[in-house]
């Protein structure tokens, strides 16, 4: 039996030769379609949680950024060579600096360097850290001229236009193997509790993105609605406000230049901290 679905997966996984008769995708109508799943066992590497920098004081909030990407996912390309995983590891890093700078929360990065980290893993260190608050940064790249500027994304299971699926798709792509779904604990309670924290954790999400959007006005180009919601796997995080900065197109050259300026790169730095201050004044009174 074992030699058999062996001699089985190696045919379907072999695209240059033809699959069993009655296994081929709209071979017969009446035959339905088969997938072979494998499971992968569990990772054995444990991620090193990141160093927290800024105040030693625990009691202050902790936002852990994630820059998008990295290692050997490079992420979108964009003109001259600009890749995702630089840029974004580059924003990071400034918003990173600033929130230092200010004093007023503590700070973590998922990554400070080039390595490669599966989607559950970014959002599982913000979880790991007790996190208060997760922000996810990316860039786009798109076939259209005049796609550019900035958008915030929350999670939401349907995505809010077709842009947004698009997006959403193709960053879950960064680790298909490793996609994660969350499962809710079994129990009619646990079931209950565990919907009051994600729509707890909605609420203070959207809360957050309105607020980069009213701090960043004068100072990042946003799309004309810069609002949106798609399935991101790296925003599932049940019980950790989360939002994914989309910013901007690599692929337009004025964002191009606009994401790699010193100066444009501080004043956003400068923008999401005011957000993230007014954020926790709200939620903490």
């Amino acid at each position: 039996m074992i030699v058999a679905v062996l001699l089985l997966a190696a045919a379907l996984l072999q695209p240059d030769r033809p699959a069993p008769l009655g296994l081929r995708m709209g071979a017969r109508p009446d035959v339905p379609a088969y997938v072979l799943r494998v499971p992968l066992p569990p990772s054995e590497r444990a991620v090193d949680l990141p160093a927290i920098a800024g105040p030693e004081d625990a009691s202050r909030p902790l936002v852990v950024i994630d820059p998008g990407h990295g290692g050997h996912d490079p992420g979108a390309s964009g003109a001259g060579g600009l890749k995702e995983a630089q840029l974004t590891l580059a924003l990071g890093r400034a918003l990173r600096d600033e929130l230092v700078r200010r004093a007023r929360v503590r700070v973590a990065l998922t990554r400070d360097g080039e390595r490669f980290l599966a989607l559950e893993e970014r959002y599982g260190l913000a979880r790991r850290l007790d996190a208060d608050l997760f922000i996810s940064i990316h860039a786009d790249a798109a076939a259209e001229a005049g796609a550019r500027g900035a958008s915030l994304y929350t999670l939401s299971e349907r995505a809010s236009d077709a842009v947004a699926a698009r997006l959403a798709a193709r960053e879950n792509r960064a680790d298909t193997i490793n996609g994660v779904q969350l499962r809710e604990q079994p129990g009619e309670v646990a079931a209950i509790l565990l919907d009051l924290s994600r729509r707890q954790t909605f609420e203070r999400s959207a809360a957050f993105a309105r607020l980069v959007v009213r701090e960043g006005a004068n100072a990042i180009r946003f799309r004309a609605e810069p609002l949106k919601s798609a399935a991101f796997v790296v925003l599932k995080a049940p019980d950790v406000p989360s939002v994914l900065f989309e910013s901007g197109y690599i692929s337009n050259a004025d964002d191009a230049a606009r994401l790699t300026d010193p100066a444009a790169r501080a004043r956003f730095a400068a923008a999401f901290a005011r957000a993230i201050e007014a954020y926790f004044a709200r939620v903490r009174g």
